[in-house]
């Protein structure tokens, strides 16, 4: 373990990242918690965070479900006081339940008992509420009792909502109206309406016949929607199916993450326990970052996710056009692929103020034929002392090379949120390494979920020895293998910003071309339209060019999506 000079460089990520944390937000479809984007309220940022306990829910295995609602200004993280809070439930487009709730302190705690028994067609009118009247904000419920905080669940006095809710596996919309706030009798002006989304999973149970007439079972433990039209093809072992989905670009774009599992037994040899896959969604191929193989939550199973982040959904979308758009399901398929050669290194974490141990370990593994000169990718798995996976995890990297110059970093690219999210405790990110020797990766995690646990954080560093590179020669050579110039960045910067427009920002990628800095097979255009113009670029690649200017992607990472581009003819190149 080594931390003097690691020390001092994580030290530096921790100060940079330290004052963001005040103003955590979060946006989107969340798994068992969601963080509504801030309201200025009475000079305050206000907003909502919704929490269910526990976070990871499957129907049909828990009949008692709490779900916390908070009201609080971002800025000081204070919870604000005498809350009337409207809240309504929804799922696939069903009301299930509305009501007015009353809190003294800002965090209003709901027994939710799931009951299917309902034979209305309207779902809500089966819902009933435990609580009386609070006295001072008519209409809403409210228990007199012990206050609820993290350890008395159990026993503490809390509403009830008993109705068809978190019966059925998908994803339910927590639409949440603040009524009133400081004080009961003080009604807002203009009522503070948050939306907040929370996963519910559902397992399915499949089984496959291999080539040798092998039966093998398999379960999809699907985030979203009823999986249908289930496939397994023996000639590649591929694994493939659909879900109802949404494609149009105003959905699209509050999607946070797409999760589906597949779970397989490790003694079925496609899927065993260091497998790499492909995937595709509705045909087009998704980063490998998409898929995590993970063979630590069950002794006897392997359990690979698909983790279908929105920048990806929004790739997608784009590459298959408007067409895309009406489209109703998603279409997943798996790909095992030859069993690489792995390496990993493992190492503890400190806390950053007594550089004790923490009951976190980092283990980081590659794939063996990468090496100086690649754009390697590195699993990055987080376990605490009894080896289980550490979920909802926030870490940022420093790889160094042996003399401690900076190869590369990455402390994350929401400007929300202060680190790499990885839900499901493991992640992978492209390095490149452009010579061989050590070189010390340090990591620093942040905390666990929406509120930043510190109980898994700290800093550790591993050392890992580079090689020369395996991979066929005749690959196409890494995007990052040469610099770029800073011009070239610059202009991605104005682009983003619109202060330069396609055709000159198509200029500069022609430079890049003829200088071999981007390979791109045929990358020259053959018709007549090929006059340097862009052809309907899209919204995604504008918002990496101006991370990328900023630094908060790597160059392999902005050349790659460059040259889907060109190939896809979506940018046209003289």
């Amino acid at each position: 373990m080594l931390l003097h000079k690691s020390a001092i460089i994580l030290a530096a990520i921790i100060v940079i990242c330290a004052a963001p944390l005040a103003v955590q937000t979060a946006s989107g479809h969340g798994f068992g918690g969601d963080q509504a984007p801030p309201i200025n309220f009475s000079g305050m940022e206000v907003t909502v965070r919704t929490d269910l306990t526990p976070s990871d829910i499957t129907i049909d295995e828990i009949d008692n479900i709490n779900m916390q609602v908070k009201f609080f200004d971002t800025l000081t993280d204070t919870t604000l006081e005498k809350v009337t809070y409207r809240i309504e439930m929804w799922h696939s487009g069903d009301l299930l339940a509305r009501s007015l709730f009353y809190d003294p302190d800002g965090r209003l705690d709901i027994k939710i008992r799931p009951d299917a028994n309902c034979n209305q067609d309207e779902l809500w009118r089966c819902t009933v509420y435990g609580g009386s009247e609070h006295v001072s904000s008519p209409g809403a419920l409210f228990v007199h009792g012990e206050a609820c905080n993290d350890y008395n669940i159990d026993s503490c006095a809390r509403p009830t909502i008993t109705g068809p809710i978190f019966e059925e596996g998908g994803l339910y919309n927590i639409r949440v109206d603040i009524e009133g706030a400081t004080s009961p009798r003080i009604q807002l002006a203009e009522k503070l309406s948050y939306e907040t989304f929370v996963s519910v999973a559902q397992e399915q149970n499949f089984m496959i016949q291999t080539a040798h007439a092998q039966d093998v079972p398999v379960t999809v433990k699907t985030y979203y929607d009823k999986v249908e039209n289930f496939q397994f093809d023996p000639s590649d072992n591929s694994i493939a199916f659909d879900m109802k989905f949404d494609w149009s670009p105003d959905y699209v774009e509050q999607v946070l993450v797409v999760h589906e599992e597949i779970r397989v037994p490790k003694d079925f040899v496609p899927y065993a326990e260091g497998k790499t896959f492909k995937g595709f969604v509705n045909g087009v191929e998704v980063d490998q970052r998409a898929l995590l193989n993970d063979p630590y939550s069950y002794e006897d199973t392997n359990v690979v996710h698909f983790l279908i982040s929105n920048a990806e959904l929004e790739k997608i979308n784009d590459s298959l056009g408007t067409v895309n758009h009406n489209n109703t399901n998603m279409n997943l398929k798996l790909v095992p692929l030859d069993e690489p050669v792995t390496s990993s290194t493992e190492f503890y974490l400190v806390d950053v103020e007594n550089y004790e141990r923490v009951p976190t370990n980092v283990e980081i593994s590659w794939e063996g034929q990468y090496g100086a000169g690649d754009n390697i990718p590195f699993t990055f798995t987080f376990l605490d002392q009894d080896k289980q996976l550490i979920k909802d995890v926030w870490y940022s990297y420093v790889v160094q090379d042996e003399s401690g110059n900076e190869i590369a970093s990455h402390t994350g690219s929401d400007p929300y949120s202060v680190g790499i999210a990885s839900p499901e405790g493991i992640d992978i990110q492209r390095v490149n390494i452009p010579s061989e020797g050590i070189i010390r990766i340090d990591v620093l995690v942040h905390g666990t979920g929406l509120d930043y646990d510190p109980t898994f954080s700290g800093i550790g560093t591993g050392l890992i020895e580079i090689g020369p590179s395996t991979i066929m020669a005749d690959e196409p050579a890494s995007p990052a293998d040469t610099v770029i110039p800073s011009w070239i960045k610059t202009n991605a910067g104005w682009w983003s910003e619109d202060q330069i427009d396609d055709a000159a920002f198509v200029t500069g990628l022609g430079y890049l071309i003829q200088n071999g800095i981007l390979i791109v097979p045929d990358a020259h255009a053959d018709d007549s339209s090929a006059d340097g113009q862009s052809s309907g670029i899209p919204s995604w690649i504008k918002t990496n060019a101006g991370w990328w200017s900023e630094d908060q992607i790597d160059d392999a990472a902005f050349v790659t999506a460059i040259q889907y581009l060109i190939k896809e003819r979506i940018i046209l190149i003289e």
